[in-house]
């Protein structure tokens, strides 16, 4: 049962006739902060006091009178207690948190109630470009969509998963030109992917190159000398003799100085880039043997799209092993997707996605382009290019229409970098004039994944961190876990272990931060056995299992006997809370879709059961009764740290 919201229920009941919204003032019962305040505290009658212009703790002492008459509640609760201005705390009766527990242990969803109204959701996560191999911005995407599907699943809500890969871009045309140009027939033979790989980060360097020679450093020439007058001007600007101007004056000088420092500093950083490829005698001769580069790509993407057999066939040739090699991957990260309908599959829905917002008066013609002017925004949305070409834009409508047409959901989530956020709120804004104003579409945007300069996490070379390799040096440093131990017999074992270890650590470390913060990458914190990680996760599930181990404790007949749950010692009791709490960690994850309550309350539990089995001697307890209660709790948050982690998509281990 989730205590929480029955007592939100019953507060909210109470509430009828003295509140407007009674449910949402209800909201405002939450778990204490202090187990001496009771567990729950409900802080509504402050508020409902000034709005009713009534004394707070009367307030309070009517509301307690109404809970209380409630059929049930004397038999979930002790007498509640008004505390200073008007906070009611709330203190679950033992015998009936036991009764809980003991209803828990019997069941294999350990007293989670599926949701009261299942949804249908469709969560489009991961998407990335087939072309070249996923990298480490891949992975809060990948994680952090997993573990909603996962979650939502368990609650009962109807989940449908799609993987929304790149397979028909630009990345394409530059690979089709790479390998038109600069193939290596024995390198493709030998890895069909790394060389796709190589021919893109060729063909796109080159283009870059090009293009900041032509196109940037112009332009911020032109900016800093435009910045460089203003400076001058505001420097030589006569004084106002007011001080209270000079000193606004002032500031904006030293405003307009920093804005030109980070322009000159951009500049710079710019000329070295184009100095070192231009020191580099290989490159600078495929760029002048290749003037146009980034146009000649987009030409061989725009043959692609119209159907030109030459190019379709090398798509059709090169999709293959780039989704066999992504799909290692995700094997890896034990990620899966009930669909992997990538941008190719809605090209023939393009042209009538445009026609259709034409039609409704929503695309109108701007500089030869198709665009959606919506109020509050200061760009159009484009839809359409000038030159007929489409757009990711068009790409992500014809992508609503189907799943709206096909699989008919409640809601759709779209886990994509927080960078994306102007697109979804243009993308949302003109799915709703569209005509699907009653279907949710969330932006469930998540922050970056930083290095220990602060800066997004890549190679000393500036590159992107490949995840494939990331995954590697994690499993390698938890080797030198799995090597410290003593009760990993095998090799075999110690490398399963070390796999379990490594992959759970990239993963709960991503997933352990509020998904809209930025954090900082480094494998000795996500690999620490003490403190919020996998490893201290995954070592307390070993733990618990070691008590059952020891003991040589047959757990099935353990469950089955007539045993009893009893929670004398505060120890005992606060690790009772604890597991009720499970509900209430989950249906949060499914509110807000974000994964870090559910490893906080993970944390939480493993918490609690240290300073239990600390406390409290298991199989040494002073008497078989004990034991056997005792044992029941350990068994209760074994499984509950299992399933959580599994929600999450993270192995445990038996030992470790």
């Amino acid at each position: 049962m989730n205590a929480l919201a029955e007592l939100r229920r019953r507060f909210a009941a109470a509430l009828e006739g003295l509140a407007d919204e009674p449910a949402a003032l209800a909201e405002m019962v939450l778990p204490s902060q202090d187990p001496k305040f009771g567990d729950y505290q409900a802080n509504c009658a402050m508020p409902l006091g000034k709005r009713l212009k009534k004394p707070p703790r009367e307030v309070a002492a009517e509301l307690v009178d109404r809970v209380a008459e409630q059929e049930g509640f004397a038999a979930m609760c002790e007498p509640p207690e008004i505390a200073g201005p008007g906070f009611i705390n709330l203190r679950l009766r033992d015998d009936w948190l036991a009764a809980q527990l003991a209803a828990a242990l019997r069941d294999e969803r350990l007293g989670v109630a599926p949701a009261e109204s299942p949804r249908r959701f469709v969560i489009d996560f991961s998407s990335p470009n087939v072309a070249k191999p996923m990298h480490v911005g891949h992975i809060r995407s990948t994680v952090i969509g997993d573990a909603l599907a996962r979650v939502l699943r368990f609650l009962r809500h109807e989940v449908i998963t799609d993987n929304h890969i790149g397979d028909w871009g630009t990345q394409f045309g530059m690979i089709i030109y790479g390998y038109k140009h600069f193939r290596d027939e024995d390198a493709l033979a030998a890895s069909p992917v790394a060389e796709l790989g190589r021919l893109y980060k060729l063909v796109n360097q080159i283009a870059d190159h090009q293009a900041t020679v032509a196109e940037k450093l112009p332009a911020l020439s032109e900016k800093i000398e435009a910045a460089d007058e203003r400076v001058a001007k505001m420097r030589t600007a006569p004084s106002s003799g007011d001080e209270k101007k000079e000193k606004q004056a002032a500031k904006q000088l030293r405003q307009a100085e920093g804005s030109l420092a980070d322009l000159r500093k951009e500049f710079a950083a710019a000329e070295t880039k184009v100095a070192a490829f231009e020191a580099d005698p290989v490159l600078g001769e495929i760029s002048r043997e290749h003037p146009a580069i980034g146009a000649k790509a987009l030409a061989e993407t725009a043959k692609l799209h119209s159907g030109d057999p030459e190019n379709v066939g090398l798509w059709e040739r090169f999709l293959p092993a780039c989704l066999e090699e992504l799909q290692k991957t995700y094997d890896r990260l034990h990620v899966g997707f009930d669909h992997t309908l990538g941008e190719s599959f809605y090209q023939d829905r393009l042209a009538g996605v445009v026609d259709g917002l034409k039609a409704k008066g929503l695309a109108t013609q701007s500089d030869g382009a198709q665009c959606v002017f919506l109020d509050g925004f200061d760009a159009p949305f484009l839809v359409q290019k000038k030159d007929g070409a489409f757009l990711y834009a068009t790409t992500d409508l014809a992508t609503i229409q189907y799943r709206a047409e096909e699989w008919k959901p409640d809601a759709v989530l779209y886990v994509v970098d927080h960078r994306q956020s102007l697109h979804f709120e243009q993308l949302f804004a003109t799915a709703a004039k569209w005509g699907y104003d009653e279907l949710e579409l969330t932006h469930v945007a998540f922050g970056t994944v930083l290095g220990e300069d602060g800066r997004p996490y890549k190679t000393r070379s500036g590159a992107a961190v490949g995840l494939m390799g990331l995954l590697d040096e994690a499993v390698d440093r938890a080797r030198a876990i799995a090597e410290k131990s003593q009760v990993l017999e095998t090799d075999a074992e110690r490398s399963e272990v070390a796999e379990r270890i490594g992959i759970g650590a990239i993963k709960y470390a991503d997933l352990a931060h509020n998904r809209t913060s930025d954090y900082t990458f480094s494998y000795d914190k996500m690999l620490a056995m003490t403190g919020n990680t996998a490893a201290y996760m995954q070592y307390s599930v070993a733990r618990v299992k070691s008590i059952f181990g020891k003991g040589n404790i047959d757990v099935e007949r353990l469950r089955s006997s007539s045993a009893g749950l009893t929670l004398a010692e505060p120890a005992e009791r606060a690790i009772g809370i604890e597991l009720l709490r499970f509900s209430e960690a989950l249906e949060r994850v499914a509110a807000e879709y974000r994964p870090h309550y559910l490893t906080g309350y993970l944390f939480d539990l493993a918490q609690r059961f240290a300073e239990f089995f600390e406390q409290c001697p298991v199989l040494k307890a002073e008497d078989e009764a004990t034991k056997r209660s005792r044992l029941l709790l350990c068994d209760l948050v074994g499984r509950t740290l299992e399933l959580g982690l599994e929600l999450l998509g993270i192995r445990t281990v038996e030992r470790m």
